[in-house]
């Protein structure tokens, strides 16, 4: 059951044990949103995930039939295409199901990257696999493009067969729903029109694969209901209030991020947790940044801005514990955090059930929708206007490495960059805006896959964190569109971003009358899409879209970055050298000021003593001279 390691009682839990906020979630009542009308409307209609664990919307042994039978058959292999909270929970699920045996191999294709899609499909075999494609909407571009581009795969081994390979998960009446049965494929499960994508978690959405998966879904459902339990009751140990609470009133004290420290299975968890928060909570100049990556050694000395929320899992290794624990021992015990612990699949279900219910409860003490998703429309139409008319032209085009000529590099970038005439000049005011307090970004809409590449990113991001003590997050693109994505065009502008995209050595090409004409047009143009986003809403932005994605030109692109680096902290330290050899002159001035200014005091002084001993000098001689006259008239008489 739920556990928590926490240190106190916030006063937020009082306040949402006050207004019901549990029971009311559990019961579907928008009210509770009443701040906004919209916030209201929006909440009468994306609630139905409240009693998903004790009302399912969908048939278990449906599901599970389904999932025994498809192994039965053959299958192997199940490649989830989708994007946002249609692949989030199936990745938590699945990859940290994997270290206990997952029954076919499953993949996730959220990327539009070629490189990462030829790879997935030389991974497998037609024959042996079922794709299932996941979009509520079913009109999601990522998705229809890369369901093109594996079909056109698949159909050269299975020719018309390839139907009875696809499965579709998708809400009533949308176009996918209606291609999937006038086409045959073979399976299509209805979502609930109630259900937003990123609290699908325990809807057919995620219960499918995880069945594919072999999992017990019986047994993950009960974790699920003894949570809802938990979660949905008005009590001050209520799991879900304490994770609310502890994130709120941490926001009301400028801690509007947060550590996600878990050992590496854990880590999948963050993604889906990522999303929802950023995306529920990142609107109205408010928000709240989960950052997943790990870089403890930041956390020796309080930085003011965050606080810790640390998972421990279950592993096999004892080196990987140890080196995850160690990892924890620097940390500055004044950072507040909590502590929860998983030690099976199973147990998910409940931590998605308190995540999902603590974040309602976060958008209630905030006063914001968590149910809807303004910016990441907008970010979409921008790529859609770019698909139709054709990709922006970039601010200059430049060969970005002297040594060799790996190609130019075309650079655009936010209005408060505009006279920049070179990448260095670019990058330095890019990076040199960061101010404590803020947040990096490496938004790439990169392949993660192959040598050198994850390495070369992580560099830049890393060396950014590193040297100037900021929270720094690699998003991979286009996934982060549908997840922070939200948070850094609708949140508070406390981010610096870096879009990065490249030419593909080999694309992918659409079909004719496609969104896009291949796979690389469309991310270049969400590459774009998003900077124009940022840029309206006064984000510090650059977008950099390379000649290639090979190993070799990220790590030169990286050693730019950090050559960029180096600059703005020699600069830095050679004006706060000025500036304190110019504090000693002044205060050497002022001391010798103060010196004259006492030496002069001192000599008044003295010249002040002079003159009152001259005066009682006068009084002294002069009163005998009076006492002599006296004596003179005195004779006289």
């Amino acid at each position: 059951m739920l556990s928590v390691d926490i240190e106190k009682l916030y006063p937020a839990a009082k306040t949402l044990v006050k207004a019901h906020a549990a029971s009311r979630i559990h019961a579907k009542d928008a009210t509770l949103y009443d701040f906004s009308a919209d916030a209201q409307a929006c909440a009468e209609k994306y609630m139905g995930w409240a009693d998903l664990a004790s009302q399912p919307q969908c048939s278990l042994d449906e599901v599970r039939a389904f999932a025994d039978e498809a192994v039965a058959s053959g299958i192997d292999t199940v490649i989830l295409i989708g994007q946002g909270g249609s692949t989030q929970a199936p990745m938590t699920i699945t990859k940290y199901n994997k270290q206990d045996k997952n029954r076919v191999s499953f993949k996730t294709l959220d990327s539009d990257s070629p490189v990462r899609v030829r790879e997935m499909l030389t991974g497998c075999d037609p024959e042996k696999t079922l794709v299932i494609i996941s979009s509520k909407s079913g009109s999601t571009i990522e998705p229809r493009m890369l369901l093109e581009a594996v079909r056109a795969s698949f159909d050269k081994t299975l020719g018309e067969n390839t139907v009875k390979h696809l499965v579709a998960v998708t809400d009533p009446g949308s176009d996918l729903e209606a291609q999937a049965r006038a086409e045959g494929w073979c399976a299509v499960f209805p979502g609930e029109p109630t259900v937003g994508g990123r609290f699908s978690a325990l809807s057919v959405f995620g219960l499918l694969p995880a069945a594919l998966a072999g999992i017990d879904l019986d047994a993950f459902m009960a974790h699920a209901v003894e949570a809802e339990e938990a979660c949905s009751e008005d009590a001050i140990d209520n799991p879900a209030i304490n994770l609310a609470a502890f994130l709120y009133d941490n926001y009301l004290k400028g801690r509007n991020k947060f550590s996600f420290l878990t050992p590496k299975r854990g880590r999948v968890l963050g993604l889906w947790i990522e999303q929802l928060v950023a995306e529920s909570l990142g609107k109205e100049g408010q928000g709240i940044l989960p950052n997943i990556e790990i870089d403890s050694l930041l956390l020796t000395e309080d930085p003011g801005d965050r606080s810790i929320i640390m998972y421990q899992t279950k592993t096999d290794l004892w080196d990987e514990s140890r080196n995850f624990e160690m990892s924890l021992a620097y940390i500055d015990n004044a950072i507040p955090r909590l502590n929860y612990r998983i030690d099976s699949v199973e147990e998910l279900a409940e931590h998605f059930v308190m995540w999902e219910y603590a974040i309602a409860m976060c958008g209630y003490l905030m006063q914001v929708c968590p149910f809807d998703q303004p910016d990441v429309a907008s970010a979409k139409a921008e790529v859609t206007e770019i698909l139709k008319n054709g990709q922006p032209d970039p601010h200059f085009t430049e060969v970005f490495t002297e040594s060799v000529d790996m190609g130019r590099v075309e650079v655009t970038f936010a209005p408060m960059f505009e006279g920049c005439e070179d990448l260095h000049e670019t990058l330095y005011a890019l990076l040199s805006s960061i101010q404590p307090g803020d947040f990096f970004a490496l938004n790439a809409f990169l392949p993660f896959t192959g040598e050198g590449r994850r390495e070369a990113i992580e560099t830049i991001r890393h060396g950014v964190a590193e040297s100037f003590n900021v929270v720094s997050c690699l998003e991979v693109g286009p996934r982060y569109l549908h997840s922070t994505g939200q948070l850094q065009k609708g949140g508070p502008n406390m981010g610096v971003y870096l879009i990065l995209s490249a030419d593909e050595l080999k694309d992918i090409p659409l079909p004719e009358g496609a969104a896009a004409a291949s796979l690389g047009d469309l991310a270049k143009a969400q590459a774009a899409g998003d900077l124009i986003t940022l840029a309206k809403r006064g984000r510090r932005c650059v977008h950099l879209h390379l000649p290639d994605n090979s190993g070799v030109t990220l790590r030169l692109l990286a050693q730019v970055v950090e050559d960029v680096i180096a600059d703005i902290l020699t600069d830095r330290a050679l004006a706060e050298a000025a500036a304190i050899a110019e504090d000693e002159e002044l205060a050497e001035a002022t001391a010798v000021v103060e010196t004259a200014a006492a030496s002069e005091a001192a000599v008044a002084g003295e010249f002040s003593d002079a003159a009152e001993d001259a005066d009682a000098e006068g009084e002294v001689v002069e009163a005998p001279a009076e006492t002599g006259a006296a004596a003179a008239e005195e004779a006289d008489v």
